[in-house]
């Protein structure tokens, strides 16, 4: 069935004036289907334009306003909506929601009184209520949500995240699957810009009344298929006039002057009144508290304390000071973290003394480490993991004392820290060598340093290391390998890549 609702009377508009022509008609049932969104700055008459279009459809479809200034309370007297006060908890306003649905019961419901962060919350519990009806009531339903840019913002603001992330999703959900449960959104807002983009994105429909800011000018532009140079039109809308464009309205932007109203709102635009005459006693009517003041007036501070006598004050600064009291004994025994480094360094050199070490995995590395550490009894927790790894790789790359305490070393071991965990012992052994002027490792020194018995695999980790830019290599007249570090301002001595690795392990290829 097709339903038409007259907004009011389309025309053609021309240097800002509006040539008035045919009815605009608003398919009802073309708009359940696609909803729609209307914008305009304050005083562009937003609220008059939702106020006609509920006016019109009230008798063919079942409506909900949100109502955030109490403004549509009105409609009750004329049209039989109900109003539901929204100072309310979140559960209860959900049931009613439920039930509105259940017995199509028009309504508005009244957000005046709470603050913006109490409003989201309770404009999500309500939209929720309605959303999650049970599927034998999903009746079409024309919801309208005025200044929707308070329960969808676009950013985040001075309300909590949660509040704002509840409101947001109820909007979302609203926009993007109300259609399948009968709910049609009507949003209108003051700026295009606060308004969360995925929620505009999905309507159909757009009523875009006066506007002065260039963002909110261009975006209606954008959504209205105009080109950029004609959003200035927007400016010189007067009250009441509107361009709109969408399936459920026309093909191409129309401008349209919107109708009267039956109901009116309760709150008003402010009108000039001539002030009253001055009278004589001005000065005592606005300074003499009236009798129905008395009580709300603040209570008097006491008066503060008499001050304290020089004398006094003397004597107490005399006055010996208290011994102070014995330090409290500790409940667990203070650790010696001189005694527990030394006997962490005992046990990694103990793992590495064993020749096989370097081809085993961190993790059973590990598990030997705690067990060495339980029998030497090492005070404190165990390092976890991560540090024992860390540790490993440092132990591994044999640093005495001198080099230790060089400021090259230290970068050596910041750079190392961008490597993963398994590569950092194969960098610091080459670091060392460099840092210390030594020979450059030979493959199988490095092979074995990666837990591996592949020369070809350590010749890769070098080059691995000289694409990340942490080292230069090349080789001399002799074939002799060197490794330069431009971080680091050093590098190795030539050394033979072929040579055997110290312990006379056997190379092998992969």
């Amino acid at each position: 069935m097709k339903v038409e609702i007259d907004m009011g009377v389309a025309g053609s508009a021309a240097g800002g004036a509006t040539a008035l022509g045919k009815p605009a008609a608003l398919d009802l049932e073309e708009l359940l289907a696609t909803r729609l969104l209307v914008q305009g700055n304050s005083g562009s008459g937003k609220s008059h334009l939702l106020r006609r279009l509920l006016e019109q459809s009230a008798p063919w479809v079942q409506q909900c306003v949100i109502d955030p200034e109490g403004d549509f309370v009105t409609l009750a007297d004329r049209f039989g909506h109900v109003v539901v006060d929204a100072q309310r908890t979140e559960a209860e306003l959900t049931r009613i929601a439920g039930r509105i649905r259940q017995h199509r019961v028009s309504v508005v419901l009244n957000l005046e009184g709470l603050d913006v962060e109490q409003q989201m919350r309770a404009a999500a519990a309500f939209l929720g209520g309605l959303f999650d009806a049970e599927r034998d009531h999903w009746y079409p339903m024309l919801v309208v949500v005025d200044e929707a840019q308070l329960f969808a913002p676009s950013a985040a603001g001075e309300v909590a995240d949660e509040a704002r992330k509840v409101s947001l999703g109820a909007m979302t959900n609203l926009m993007c699957r109300g259609r399948k449960r009968g709910l049609a959104g009507v949003i209108a807002t003051q700026r295009l810009a606060k308004l969360a983009k995925n929620v505009a994105a999905e309507a159909s429909n757009f009523l875009m009344g006066r506007t002065f800011l260039d963002i909110d000018m261009a975006r209606a532009a954008d959504l209205l298929g105009m080109d950029r140079r004609q959003a200035e039109m927007f400016r010189d809308l007067a009250r009441g006039h509107f361009v709109a464009l969408g399936p459920a309205l026309s093909r191409r932007p129309l401008p349209i002057v919107i109708g009267a109203v039956e109901t009116q709102a309760r709150s008003s635009s402010p009108k000039l009144t001539p002030l009253p005459e001055t009278p004589q006693d001005a000065r005592d009517l606005i300074f003499t508290a009236g009798p129905d003041e008395e009580s709300l007036r603040p209570p008097r501070r006491p008066a503060p304390p008499p001050p304290t006598a020089t004398a006094d004050i003397l004597a107490q600064l005399a006055r010996p000071k208290p011994a102070p009291e014995p330090a409290a004994e500790p409940v667990f025994a203070i650790i010696d973290e001189a005694e527990r480094e030394t006997g962490i360094e005992t046990v990694l050199t103990e793992i590495l003394e064993d020749p096989e070490a370097g081809f085993r995995t961190d993790a059973v590395l590990y598990q030997d480490f705690l067990v060495r550490c339980r029998i030497r009894r090492v005070p404190g927790e165990p390092l976890p993991l991560p540090a024992f790894r860390r540790r490993l790789a440092v132990a591994r790359a044999g640093v005495d004392t001198q080099t230790a305490d060089s400021d090259a070393w230290s970068k050596a071991l910041a750079l190392s820290e961008s490597l993963p965990d398994d590569l950092q012992g194969v960098f610091l052994l080459v670091a060392r060598a460099a840092v210390s002027a030594l020979p450059c490792p030979s493959n199988a020194e490095l092979a074995r340093a990666y837990g591996t018995h592949s020369e070809r695999r350590a010749q890769r980790l070098l080059d691995y290391f000289e694409e990340r830019g942490l080292l230069v290599l090349r080789t001399d007249f002799h074939g002799q390998r060197i490794l330069a570090f431009p971080d680091l301002a050093c590098e190795t001595a030539p050394g033979d890549p072929n040579a055997a690795a110290p312990g006379g392990l056997s190379d092998a290829a992969e």
